[in-house]
């Protein structure tokens, strides 16, 4: 692989076990370019090792007074510097391209399972951490691998040394064939604690760069609480715990380096006083002396490649542990099991796909225990638009103006509890479609949104909202064990390939992204093609943000849509930029629709309007709105109650505020005693009817 060949086709599927089996796994996937960078580097090192033989033998022909052998040397000196130069271009070449295509196979995979996790990845990972593996983290795993190969070349170098001199020379060659290995592992013992430093002075780092980004995030916040010295304090003490920390680690690899000076040192000495002697005593030639000690002296580059992979495989290995943590990270999927079989006996009442009876005597499929539901078929074959004797349709109020929304014969509500707790405008059984359209149904919670219809969903906890979004979404946080996927149509959400899913269904969270570009790429986004960016602006009430662009814009003629909007829209107000992020969602036209309090930064007023531009771009496709706010929820087609993580009561918003005292607790914000006071009055007329 070329780097003008870059990005690759497939990436491949690492091995996530372990840093370094991702580490081996990478070399493996790069060793095509591996074995070339370890033959240039062959060459390259095997040069410079064969010098001292060419000096040797010029020295030795010098004073023989060979003139033959004083040429032969000369050329073997300048064929070794073509070979050194070669190898030297050609290594550097090859062990940055390895750098390079290594980086960026790292950086495709991350990339990929970014796009495959979407946000639910940094509700897994912590968003420092994200930031380290995709930026320094690349750099330290690329480095080892161009490295790797590069020391596999000195090592055999070394080797080839140690056996060459022991039969050039044997008396000096086996005290280098001794000394090398020792100076070649002398670091080993000291490469823990080195280790044990890096990681944390990598650890330190880290958490101050999360500190530095949670500070710049919410300056805004800081400045209008005045908190921005205290953070500033923070943000300096963790900046000296990571000098700190720096400098205990550099005195490690500074004594690691110190070694690797000395103790070549020591054995160049040891061969000079143990070679002068043998050549007194004429058992060796002077070239002899000088071919062994220039070969002795040049291992000092060779052994320099054993303190770099010592180094980087000490810093590359955290990071690639933190890349395998943030790869081995994997979509929820749910395998259909008995339990989703509609069928089995206990399924719950409230199940959609459960047909039998309630407990109150109305089945699941049967529409006209629930009122007015989408448009299609019963399970009886008869549709919910067809005529009444009476010549009404079950869609429309009754003759006299009631609906089928409130009390029965028995007293009970269409547009409340039933007993058992079970929900009210359950779809057709086995999750049927109205249009084409799908139900969504969560089994843990019991929230059902029926296809085609605007569901409000109130919870009263803003934190339990946001989970139930990300459940309804196929994105939980934390799924455990037992996790359960919630069903579209009836099948599991989780089990459809993730193109569909995220075609089907879409979730807006609280604190949506504006990325940075003009106004015309942030709403150019996957879509239907059924809603036009126009359309989606005007219904989310985008009028007032269209004005500030175009007086914002410079060189774009006044064009909104040509102004570059800031990164994550800081140059927008809280409002302005939720509405924008509605907008962007109303263009996708999803089948379902999840907005988690899509008008929480806009005033009264405003909110009204976005409802109804909801409920009307959205008419006849599946929304489902989390809000506590009376405007929305007075829009929606069915408000749904869910009150300690399950759904206990359903109906209209008007129905619900009337006769659950839990949900106008919520909706009213009302207090215990003013509930309780309820309550009594309700006792009390209670009462004064029976006696009546």
């Amino acid at each position: 692989m070329q780097i003008r060949d870059l990005p690759y086709a497939d990436p491949g599927v690492p091995d996530v076990r372990s840093g370094t089996g991702f580490l081996l796994w990478l070399g493996r996937r790069q060793l095509g370019g591996q074995l070339k960078c370890l033959l240039w580097g062959l060459l390259f090192q095997l040069g410079i090792a064969g010098l001292p033989l060419g000096v040797g033998l010029a020295v030795q022909a010098v004073v023989d007074h060979d003139g033959g052998r004083l040429a032969l040397g000369l050329l073997l000196l300048a064929v070794l510097g073509v070979a050194i130069a070669v190898g030297d271009t050609m290594v550097h070449r090859a062990a940055v391209t390895n750098w390079i295509t290594a980086a960026a196979r790292v950086q495709q995979l991350l990339s990929r399972k970014t796009a495959e996790l979407g946000s639910l990845l940094t509700r897994r990972v912590a968003a420092g951490e994200v930031v380290a593996v995709s930026t320094g983290d690349v750099e330290k795993i690329g480095w080892f691998v161009e490295a790797a190969s590069r020391f596999a070349a000195a090592a055999v170098t070394l080797l080839v040394v140690c056996v060459g001199l022991v039969l050039y020379q044997p008396d000096l060659g086996l005290v280098v064939a001794l000394g090398v290995p020792v100076l070649a592992l002398a670091a080993l013992p000291l490469l823990p604690r080195a280790t044990r430093r890096a990681d944390v002075q990598r650890e330190k780092a880290g958490r101050a760069t999360e500190l530095a980004s949670d500070t710049v995030a919410g300056l805004r916040v800081l400045r209008g609480i005045g908190g921005e010295e205290l953070f500033l304090r923070r943000y300096r003490a963790a900046s000296q715990e990571v000098r700190r920390a720096a400098v205990r680690s550099a005195r490690m690899w500074a004594l690691i380096a110190a070694v690797q000076v000395l103790l070549p040192g020591l054995l160049l000495l040891t061969v000079v006083v143990h070679g002068a002697r043998l050549a007194l005593d004429g058992r060796i030639s002077v070239g002899e002396l000088v071919t062994v000690y220039g070969a002795v002296a040049l291992t000092h580059h060779a052994l320099r490649n054993f303190e770099e992979i010592a180094m980087a495989y000490s810093f590359s290995r955290p990071s690639a542990s933190r890349a395998a943590r943030v790869l081995a990270l994997t979509r929820t999927t749910t395998e259909p099991t008995a339990e989703d079989d509609p069928r089995k006996e206990g399924a719950r009442v409230d199940d959609p796909r459960a047909g039998g009876p309630r407990a109150d005597g109305s089945r699941v499929d049967d529409p006209r225990a629930d009122g007015p539901r989408a448009d299609g078929p019963r399970a009886d074959g008869s549709r919910t638009d067809e005529p009444r004797a009476d010549g009404s349709r079950t869609d429309e109020p009754r003759a006299g103006g009631s609906e089928e929304e409130g009390p029965r014969a028995d007293g009970s509500r269409t547009d409340g509890p039933r007993a058992g707790g079970s929900e009210v405008g359950g779809p057709p059984a086995g999750g049927s479609t109205a249009g084409g359209l799908r139900d969504l149904y969560d089994p843990v919670t019991g929230v059902l949104a029926p296809a085609g219809r605007l569901t409000a969903v109130v919870c009263g906890d803003p934190d339990a909202a946001g989970r139930l979004a990300d459940r309804l979404g196929g994105h939980p946080a934390d799924p455990g064990d037992g996790h359960v996927s919630v069903l579209l149509g009836g099948a599991p959400l989780d089990g459809l390939p993730l193109d569909a899913a995220r075609t089907a269904v879409l979730v807006q969270d609280k604190d949506p992204v504006l990325l940075s570009g003009t106004l015309r790429e942030l709403l150019d986004v996957p879509s239907s093609g059924a809603v036009a960016a126009e359309a989606a602006l005007e219904a989310a009430q985008c009028g007032d943000v269209l004005d500030a662009l175009a007086q914002a814009s410079v060189d774009t003629g006044g064009d909104p849509m040509r102004t570059r909007i800031t990164e994550r829209g800081r140059s927008l107000s809280g409002g302005q930029r939720q509405r924008l992020a509605l907008a962007r969602s109303l263009v996708t036209d999803p089948e379902v629709l999840v907005l988690d309090e899509p008008t929480s930064a806009v005033d009264s007023h405003t909110e009204s309007r976005v409802a109804a531009g909801i409920k009307r771009l959205r008419a006849g496709r599946t929304t489902v709105v989390l809000a506590s706010s009376p405007l929305l929820l007075d829009v929606a087609d069915r408000v749904v109650l869910v009150h300690e993580g399950t759904a206990v009561a359903a109906g209209t918003h008007r129905a619900l505020l009337a006769g659950e005292s839990r949900y106008r607790a919520v909706v009213t914000r009302e207090t215990d005693a003013e509930r309780t006071l309820d309550t009594e009055l309700r006792q009390l007329e209670e009462l004064e009817g029976e006696s009546a």
